[in-house]
């Protein structure tokens, strides 16, 4: 093939990510308003504050994988969007916390004010619970799947993957590391449940919502892992070499909290060619589902290569 060729076939694939993620977008943004009501009540402010935290920016990289990976197995649409934006849900209800003083305190986040900055951090604590919570009455709802089983599993795997022995453990490493030499294998099993954890378990609703069987499922496991940790080595390069402008949150805040990441543990260069393996490795992962799972292929190689 020749580098034209390359070329065009690139530039075609990045524009059906660029719809994908766009279509995925719109479709949460949606269905999450319609999941966190707006209307006059006496705990109006912290609807408001919920829908602050949910609402109009973000990536919505972790619904776009749960909606990618039941499309695989022809699950239902609507179950698979419900499911979507309970993992988007808590993934806001995380951000809201860790944006607080007493973990990361930051007060910028996607270009603007972080919730307890525009609110209050009493009001930011609730409307982080809220989604929490909310995240759960969202995949029990019987609207999520006919079959009980189906729902109770998607409860599971997202508790699992949100609390103690995933992003709630891996936040407590975090900070309790600020200061601290970690080696790269430490480090590893720090972001493997801070933030690799619900991204898998994004994958992993995908083929529960579908009836996957075990081979399939195994495969997006190993595919959300790989892509997890790359996820995580791109953050880690934006915080060194990104532009807030353009990142919409602060930068350089890792070195100066003394936080061991896999910039600091490799070295700007060594962690780039690491995330772009990791990235090709979870491409790989996928080789069992043909050309259906094309677009998945391309979300890896976007997660290294993305700007914010």
């Amino acid at each position: 093939m020749t580098r034209l060729r390359e070329a065009r076939f690139g530039g075609r694939r990045k524009a059906r990510l660029d719809a994908a993620l766009k279509a995925a977008a719109t479709a949460v943004e949606a269905e999450l308003a319609a999941l966190i009501p707006n209307h006059d009540a006496p705990h109006a402010r912290l609807l408001r504050a919920m829908r602050y935290a949910a609402l109009g920016g973000g990536k919505r990289l972790r619904p776009f994988l749960v909606l990618e990976c039941a499309k695989l197995f022809d699950a239902d649409p609507a179950g698979s969007l419900r499911a979507a934006c309970a993992v988007e849900m808590v993934h806001c209800y995380s951000l809201v916390h860790d944006d607080l003083p007493a973990m990361d305190d930051d007060e910028m986040r996607r270009g603007r004010p972080t919730t307890h900055v525009e609110f209050d951090e009493a009001t930011a604590i609730l409307a982080g619970d809220a989604l929490l919570t909310l995240a759960f009455e969202t995949l029990a709802a019987p609207e999520t799947h006919a079959d009980a089983a189906v729902r109770a599993e998607l409860v599971l795997v997202l508790a699992r993957a949100a609390g103690m022995n995933g992003m709630v453990g891996g936040q407590m490493i975090d900070l309790e590391a600020e200061g601290t030499a970690l080696d790269l294998a430490q480090i590893t099993t720090l972001q493997a449940m801070k933030t690799g954890a619900l991204i898998t378990a994004a994958c992993e609703a995908g083929a529960i919502l579908g009836r996957a069987d075990a081979t399939a499922r195994r495969a997006l496991v190993a595919f959300a892992r790989d892509l997890g940790l790359a996820f995580q080595i791109a953050d880690d390069l934006l915080d060194v070499e990104g532009e807030a402008a353009r990142v919409g949150k602060g930068v350089g805040k890792d070195a100066a909290a003394g936080k061991a990441t896999f910039v600091s543990a490799l070295g700007i260069d060594q962690a780039r060619a690491r995330a772009l393996s990791l990235a090709e490795a979870a491409a790989c992962r996928l080789a069992g589902f043909g050309e259906r799972a094309e677009t998945l292929r391309s979300a890896a190689r976007f997660v290294v290569e993305r700007q914010h």
